[in-house]
C-alpha cells in the first residue's frame, strides 16, 4: 500500500468517527439551544411583557385612586396626559404579547385580560370626562362598577404569569435531560477516536521512517553558505516521497536561478542609492540660494560634475511683449564663460524642441561641426549630448543641455529626472520671492507718495473751509447792510439803486459760495478716486500675501505685510471720514428715519465691542433703564455710528478701570426745546480714562482736533470721530455734550428724538445750510455704502477653475494684483489697457465667459466700450463686472446703463469680487 492510500485509509476513519462525533454533538446541542431559547427569548420574554402590561395597569389605577382623594386638586389635562401615556404603553405591549402566544391556553388567557382592560379602559376615560365635567361625586361609584372586573384582570395576570412559568420548568428539564447525554455521547466517541489514531499514527510512523532518513542525509549535504550548487536528493520510489525528491530537486535549481538574480537586483539597487544621493545633494542647493542666476551657476556645475559632463548650459523662460524665449542664463566649461547661443524661441533648434517636447531625449550621432570641448592641451568632439525640460505642472519653465565625452547611461538620465522634478518648483518659488523683494520696494514707495498725497489733502481742505468761513462772513455782513436798508424805508426811494446793487452783490455771493462748494465735492471726488486706485493694490496684494500660506515669506515679512494693509485700511477710513464730513457740510447726507428695536441694538452693541474690552482688561457694560421705550424712530445706521465712535475713544484713551453705556429715558429738563416730540432717547457713554481739561471740551468736537499734541503723539487718530458724531446728532434732531474731570474719566451725553414722521421740514433748514439745496444730488459715497445688484446666493464650492477671465485696465499694478489672484483659483487670465485692445482681444479669443471692466483708461473708455460690446450679438450675455475708484452716486448707474452686469467700486475685497463672479459664473 502506498502512503498515499495510507493516509487516506487513516485520515478517513479519523474524520468517519468525527463526523459521527459531530452529529451528535450538533443534534443535542440543538436541542439543548431550542431548549433555552423557548425559555429565554419566549417564555421570559412573554412573561417580561405581562408584568410591563401590569406595571402600566398599576400606574394606571394608582392614578385614579389619587384623584379619588384629593379631587379637585388634580389638574385633568395633566391627569389626562399621564393616563394617555399608560394606555400606549399597555397597548403596544398587549399588541406583542397577543402576536407572540403560540399555545391555546396562552391565547386564552390573553384574549381573557383584553376584554377586562377594555371594560376597565372605557370606565377611564368616563372618569377623565366626570373629571373635567367637575361631577367629582360620582367618580367613587364611577370606579367602584369596575372593582370587580379590575380584580378579575389581576387575577388573569398572575395566572397567565404561572402558566409561563410552568412551560419554562418543562423545558427546562428537557434541556437537562439532553445535557445529561451528550455528556456520555461525548466520553464514548472521544475515546474510541483516540484508539483509532493511535493506531493509524504507529503504522504511518514505521512505514515512512526509513524514506525520511534518506530525505535528511541529502538535506545535511546543503551548503547554506554557497547557494550557488545545491546538492539532490536520490530516491527512485514513485510514492509521495519520490515526489517530494522530485520537488527538493526542483527547489535547489530554482534557489541556484534566485542567487543569480539576487546578484543582478544588489547591483541595481546600489544604482539606486547612487541616484537616491546625488539628488539629494542637488536638491539641497536649492534651500541656498534666493537668487536665480546664483542658483543657475551652482545647478550646472554640480549637475556636470555629478554626470560626468564636460558642456553645459541653463536656458530659462522669460516673456517680453507677448514673445516666449528661453535664454542663457548659465554654463560650464565654455568659451568666454557662456556655452551655446544666447536665446532659443519655442520650437527653434532642439532646445527649442525639447521645450515644446516636454521630454528628455540623448542624442548620441553629434555632428562634424559641433561645438568642441577645450582643455589644455587640445580639442575634442563629444560623443553624446543630452536635453531636458524642466516643468512646473504643465509648463516648461527652464530646459537643461550636457554634453560629455561618453554616452549618457540610463541610470543618468533618470538622476537628471528625478532632479528636475523639484527642480520647476525651487525655480518658480526664487523668481517669486525676487518679484515679491520688488513689490515690497514698490509698496514702500508708493505708501510714503501716499502720505505725501494725503498731506496735501488734509491742507487743501483747510484752506476751503477757510475760504468758506470767509464767505459766510461777508454774507452777515451783506446782512446787516439789508437790515440798516429796512430801517430807513423812508429813504427807500432815494437809495433804491444802492439796494438793488447790494442784492445783486449777495446773490453773486450765494453764487460764489454754491460753486466753491460744488468745487470743493469735485475736489474730494476726484482725490478720492486719486488715493483708492493705488490702495486697491496695496489692499489686495497684502492681503494676498497673509491669506496665502504657500507665499514662502518669513514670519517677519508676513508681520510686514500686516503692517502694510493694516496702514492701507486706516488710510481708506481717513478718505470715508473725510467724505462723511463733506457730505454734513453741504447738507446732503441722507437721513432714513426708521423703528430701532432698543432691545436688539444693545445686544449688537454689547457684543461688538466685548472682544475689545477682554483684550485691553477693562470692565464694559451696556444697561437699560426699565423706563426706556421698546422701539424709537430714528436712523439706526447714524445712531450706531455715533456710538461706534464715542466707544473707540473711550477704549483709546482708557488704560484701566471700565467703559459704560447705559440708555434711559430722558426727562423734560435735559433735552433743547423741540415741539413735534415728547419722546427723547439718552445714552451716556462713560469711561476712567484719561479725561478732558474744561477749556478743550469744546474744541474736540471740532474737525481734526484732538485734546492736544501729547494725545495726538501716544493715542494716534486723526480727531474726526467727535466731530462726524456732533454733525449726525444734530441731523437726527438731537443733541451731543461732554461732562469730563482731567484725570478721572469722561461722559459723552446723546440726546435723539423719537420722530415717527421724520424730521420736519423747518428742522432740516435749521440744520442744513441753505446754499446746499442746488447743489447736484449725486454726492460723494463710500464703497462699503455702494448698493450692489440683487444676487443669488451661491455656495462657497462653486469654482472658478479652467474659466477665461478678461481684465481690462490701464494700471499695471491693478492687472497684476487681479492675475496672480485669479490665476490662483485656476482661471485663464487675459489682460488689455484701454477698450480697444479688449475688442481685439475679444475678437481673437474664441471663449471669454467673464470680462473685469475699469472705467477711467485712455484711448477707449469702459463705458464706450461695453457699449460696443453690447452691440455685438456673441457677447449679448457675457457677464461685464465694472471696476472704477470713481466715488460718486451716479457712476453706478452710468455702468449699468453703459451695459455692465455688476458694478463693484474700489479699493476691492477680493473676496467680495470673486463672490461676485461666482455668481454671474453660475
Amino acid at each position: 500500500m502506498s502512503f498515499k492510500k495510507k493516509q487516506y485509509l487513516s485520515l478517513g476513519l479519523t474524520v468517519f468517527f468525527l463526523l459521527l462525533l459531530m452529529f451528535a454533538i450538533l443534534f443535542m446541542a440543538n436541542v439543548i439551544k431550542a431548549n433555552m431559547i423557548e425559555i429565554v427569548q419566549d417564555r421570559y420574554y412573554k412573561v417580561n411583557q405581562a408584568l410591563e402590561i401590569r406595571r402600566f395597569f398599576d400606574q394606571t389605577d394608582r392614578q385614579l385612586l389619587r384623584i379619588l382623594i384629593v379631587k379637585e386638586e388634580m389638574d385633568p389635562e395633566l391627569v389626562e396626559d399621564l393616563l394617555r401615556q399608560n394606555e400606549g404603553g399597555i397597548q403596544k405591549h398587549m399588541l406583542e404579547l397577543a402576536s407572540t402566544v403560540n399555545t391555546e391556553q396562552g391565547t386564552l388567557l390573553v384574549k381573557k385580560i383584553e376584554a377586562a382592560y377594555t371594560s376597565y379602559n372605557q370606565m377611564e376615560k368616563d372618569f377623565i370626562q366626570k373629571l373635567k365635567d367637575g361631577e367629582t361625586s360620582e367618580l367613587q361609584e364611577l370606579y367602584d362598577s369596575e372593582r370587580g372586573n379590575r380584580d378579575q384582570l389581576l387575577h388573569d395576570f398572575d395566572e397567565f404569569i404561572k402558566y409561563q412559568e410552568t412551560l419554562m420548568d418543562q423545558s427546562l428539564e428537557s434541556a437537562t435531560s439532553t445535557h445529561t447525554q451528550l455528556v456520555i455521547v461525548l466520553v464514548s466517541a472521544v475515546s474510541l477516536a483516540l484508539i483509532m489514531i493511535v493506531i493509524v499514527t504507529v503504522t504511518l510512523i514505521r512505514s515512512t521512517s526509513k524514506i525520511i532518513s534518506k530525505i535528511l542525509m541529502g538535506l545535511d549535504r546543503i551548503d547554506y553558505k554557497n547557494l550557488s550548487s545545491l546538492p539532490r536528493i536520490e530516491i527512485d520510489t514513485k510514492d509521495e516521497f519520490g515526489e517530494i525528491a522530485n520537488s527538493f530537486n526542483s527547489m535547489a535549481a530554482s534557489l541556484e536561478t534566485y542567487n543569480k538574480n539576487e546578484t543582478k537586483y544588489m547591483a541595481e539597487i546600489t544604482e539606486q542609492n547612487w541616484i537616491q544621493s546625488h539628488s539629494a545633494d542637488i536638491v539641497h542647493l536649492y534651500s541656498q540660494h534666493v537668487n536665480i542666476q546664483a542658483l543657475a551657476t551652482d545647478l550646472i556645475n554640480e549637475l556636470s560634475n555629478t554626470l560626468n559632463a564636460c558642456l553645459g548650459a541653463i536656458y530659462l523662460k522669460e516673456d517680453e511683449k507677448d514673445k516666449t524665449f528661453y535664454r542663457n542664463i548659465a554654463s560650464y566649461a565654455g568659451k568666454e564663460h557662456q556655452v551655446g547661443r544666447a536665446q532659443f524661441t519655442p520650437g527653434a533648434g532642439l532646445v527649442g524642441q525639447c521645450a515644446v517636447n516636454k521630454k528628455i531625449f540623448i542624442l548620441n550621432e553629434i555632428p562634424n561641426d559641433y561645438q568642441v570641448i577645450t582643455t589644455g592641451l587640445g580639442s575634442v568632439r563629444p560623443r553624446s549630448i543630452l536635453m531636458a525640460p524642466v516643468m512646473m505642472k504643465d509648463e516648461v519653465v527652464a530646459v537643461i543641455e550636457l554634453a560629455s565625452l561618453e554616452k549618457f547611461t540610463a541610470i543618468q538620465a533618470k538622476l537628471l529626472d528625478e532632479v528636475l522634478d523639484t527642480l520647476g518648483i525651487a525655480i518658480t518659488n526664487i523668481l517669486g520671492r525676487m518679484e515679491i523683494a520688488h513689490l515690497l520696494e514698490d509698496s514702500q514707495a508708493k505708501t510714503e507718495e501716499l502720505q505725501m498725497q494725503s498731506e496735501e489733502l488734509q491742507s487743501q481742505s483747510e484752506e476751503l473751509q477757510s475760504q468758506a468761513e470767509d464767505l459766510q462772513t461777508q454774507a452777515e455782513e451783506l446782512q446787516m447792510i439789508n437790515e440798516q436798508l429796512e430801517e430807513r424805508t423812508n429813504d427807500a426811494e432815494l437809495k433804491s439803486e444802492e439796494l438793488r446793487a447790494a442784492k445783486e452783490a449777495l446773490e453773486e455771493k450765494a453764487r460764489e459760495l454754491m460753486i466753491s462748494s460744488k468745487y470743493k465735492t469735485e475736489f474730494l471726488a476726484n482725490m478720492s478716486h486719486e488715493l483708492r486706485t493705488p490702495l486697491n493694490s496695496i489692499l489686495l496684494l497684502s492681503e494676498m500675501f497673509i491669506d496665502d500660506t504657500n507665499h514662502g515669506l518669513t514670519s517677519e515679512q508676513v508681520e510686514f505685510m500686516k503692517m502694510i494693509h493694516s496702514s492701507g485700511q486706516d488710510l481708506l477710513d481717513l478718505i470715508n471720514d473725510i467724505l462723511d464730513l463733506s457730505k454734513v457740510e453741504v447738507g446732503k447726507l441722507e437721513i432714513h428715519f426708521e423703528e430701532v428695536n432698543l432691545c436688539e441694538f444693545t445686544d449688537s452693541l454689547e457684543q461688538s465691542f466685548m472682544q475689545f474690552a477682554k483684550k485691553k482688561n477693562l470692565e464694559f457694560t451696556v444697561s437699560s433703564s426699565v423706563d426706556i421705550p421698546y422701539l424709537i424712530f430714528t436712523d439706526e445706521k447714524r445712531l450706531r455710528q455715533m456710538l461706534k465712535n464715542l466707544l473707540s475713544n473711550a477704549f483709546k484713551f482708557t488704560e484701566e478701570g471700565s467703559v459704560s453705556v447705559k440708555l434711559e429715558e430722558a426727562g423734560s429738563h435735559e433735552v433743547p426745546q423741540f415741539h413735534h416730540t415728547n419722546a427723547w432717547l439718552k445714552v451716556v457713554v462713560a469711561d476712567t480714562g484719561i479725561g478732558i481739561p474744561a477749556e478743550k471740551q469744546e474744541e474736540i468736537f471740532e474737525a481734526f482736533q484732538q485734546v492736544d499734541g501729547a494725545t495726538m503723539r501716544k493715542y494716534g487718530g486723526t480727531g474726526l470721530g467727535l466731530s462726524i458724531t456732533k454733525e449726525f446728532a444734530q441731523l437726527l434732531g438731537g443733541v451731543c455734550k461732554v461732562e469730563s474731570e482731567e484725570g478721572k474719566g469722561s461722559s459723552f451725553t446723546l440726546l435723539i428724538p423719537s420722530l415717527p414722521e421724520g424730521l420736519p421740514e423747518k428742522g432740516k433748514e435749521t440744520i442744513h445750510a441753505e446754499t446746499a439745496s442746488a447743489i447736484d444730488k449725486d454726492v460723494l459715497h463710500e464703497n462699503e455704502h455702494l448698493p450692489s445688484i440683487e444676487r443669488e446666493e451661491v455656495p462657497s464650492t462653486a469654482t472658478l477653475q479652467e474659466k477665461t477671465v478678461l481684465v481690462v485696465d490701464d494700471d499695471h499694478r491693478n492687472i497684476y494684483v487681479l492675475k496672480n489672484a485669479l490665476e490662483k483659483e485656476g482661471m485663464h487670465v487675459l489682460t488689455a489697457e484701454n477698450g480697444m485692445e479688449c475688442l481685439n482681444a475679444m475678437e481673437k479669443e474664441e471663449k471669454i465667459d467673464i470680462l473685469l471692466m475699469d472705467i477711467m483708461m485712455p484711448v477707449m473708455d469702459g463705458y464706450e466700450t461695453m457699449r460696443r460690446i453690447r452691440e455685438l450679438e456673441e457677447f449679448a450675455e457675457l457677464p461685464i463686472i465694472a471696476l472704477t475708484a470713481k466715488a460718486m452716486n451716479y457712476d453706478r448707474k452710468k455702468c449699468l446703463e453703459a451695459g455692465a452686469s455688476d458694478y463693484i467700486s474700489k479699493p476691492l475685497k477680493l473676496d467680495q469680487l470673486l463672490s461676485a463672479m461666482r455668481v454671474w459664473l453660475s
